[in-house]
């Protein structure tokens, strides 16, 4: 059967938007943010709170996230609510037209934040529908436009979305990693407070090696009590030890562990051999799996949201946690010394690990929980707790 002509779709009145799927399926809605076209994996969350620190986590790199929560924009956007300095997200696809913000702490519109930031909305898209398609036939590849004008080039656009490589085989946490070494200093945010600061006195040293990290890791480091080193996602073994560090700690982020791991896992077996305490959080703990030789896959839809029950096997507790990740550690694969130690409850993936032999533990979510919720919080305090 002969491929139906794209060009071909009729495009509703006042369409300034669209969404070109690498199948052929288009979505059309009102583009909002930035204009241009952006192309990579279409994945959906689930959280009803904190699109801003969604956007700007790394781990969203080559993304474009459909929002399931229908009212995203309402609360605006402020400089507080950030967990890099830019977006990594693509951009956003969203049910209902972003509206004037309702809340005191904001500090401009989303749509004016997308546009500053150059990331593309899409709204009056069914989402329900577009997250149905995602969880039955998996994450796609596709476009995000906009046009004011209304005029797009369906046919390039669908060129675009078949010729982008997908995120397997793709390392993109050196994109998104600092280039240089750097300290955090600042704590967690309250209400009427703004970010903490580190308590003076002597603190253990972690050195934190950045794959992609969100900042609300560093602030709840510091807030267990650790002085923060930050290094680039290629740093050697020789410069992170050159920092005299008490325990290491593999960052989140974006991309596939495997080709990561060409560069990262020789580092954290040396970093492993010299007997210090590492933890380790999303892309870190696939890191750490394939670091003592266990193997990662692509999951079929990922899990990415702030509403994930995991079940914790040393007491049977359950945590509701925040989970933004494609790839899992296949726990078949898991040698003799490393344990598991956390499991989805949605499932069943494997959700953490700790090694037998050495003072190494990671989880596959996100214990600092921005956006929340915080049942996870303990884990940087355990961290911690053992560097004293």
């Amino acid at each position: 059967m002969a491929e139906p002509d794209i060009s071909r779709v009729p495009q509703p009145e006042g369409a300034t938007g669209v969404l070109v799927l690498a199948n052929g399926e288009v979505a059309w809605g009102r583009g909002f943010g930035a204009e241009g076209a952006a192309v990579g994996e279409v994945c959906f969350h689930t959280a009803m709170t904190g699109y801003q620190e969604i956007m700007t986590d790394p781990s969203f790199a080559g993304q474009i996230i459909t929002f399931t929560f229908p009212h995203i924009g309402n609360v605006g956007a402020n400089p507080d609510d950030v967990e890099a300095d830019n977006p990594h997200a693509l951009g956003m696809i969203v049910r209902e037209d972003p509206t004037a913000p309702s809340n005191f702490r904001a500090m401009e519109n989303l749509d004016g934040w997308m546009k500053r930031h150059a990331r593309i909305g899409l709204a009056g898209i069914d989402t329900r529908a577009l997250t149905r398609r995602i969880r039955t036939g998996g994450a796609p590849n596709g476009v995000v436009a906009h046009s004011p004008t209304g005029a797009f080039d369906l046919p390039a656009l669908l060129q675009q979305a078949r010729g982008w490589p997908g995120l397997e085989g793709m390392d993109l946490a050196k994109d998104v990693t600092r280039e240089t070494h750097g300290t955090w200093e600042g704590g967690i945010w309250r209400l009427g407070f703004g970010y903490g600061a580190a308590e003076a006195g002597e603190r253990p040293h972690v050195v934190a090696i950045d794959y992609g990290s969100k900042h609300n890791i560093f602030r709840n480091l510091v807030q267990a009590g650790a002085k923060v080193s930050v290094v680039p996602a290629e740093a050697t073994f020789e410069q992170i030890m050159a920092l005299n560090p008490d325990g290491i700690f593999l960052s989140n982020g974006p991309g596939d562990p495997a080709a990561t791991g060409d560069y990262a896992v020789p580092v954290i077996r040396q970093l492993l051999d010299t007997g210090k305490p590492l933890f380790g959080i999303c892309l870190g703990h696939q890191l750490l799996g394939l670091a003592v030789g266990a193997k990662t896959t692509k999951m079929f839809q990922g899990h990415r949201g702030a509403n994930h029950p995991v079940k914790r096997l040393s007491d049977g507790a359950v945590e509701i946690t925040s989970m933004n990740h494609g790839f899992a550690v296949e726990r078949e694969t898991l040698p003799a010394n490393a344990r598991e130690t956390h499991v989805s409850l949605f499932d069943g993936s494997n959700a953490g690990l700790e090694l037998t032999d050495r003072p190494a533990f990671s989880v596959q979510y996100h214990p600092e929980a921005s956006p929340g919720p915080q049942d996870s919080f303990y884990l940087f305090e355990r961290f911690v707790g053992v560097l004293r």
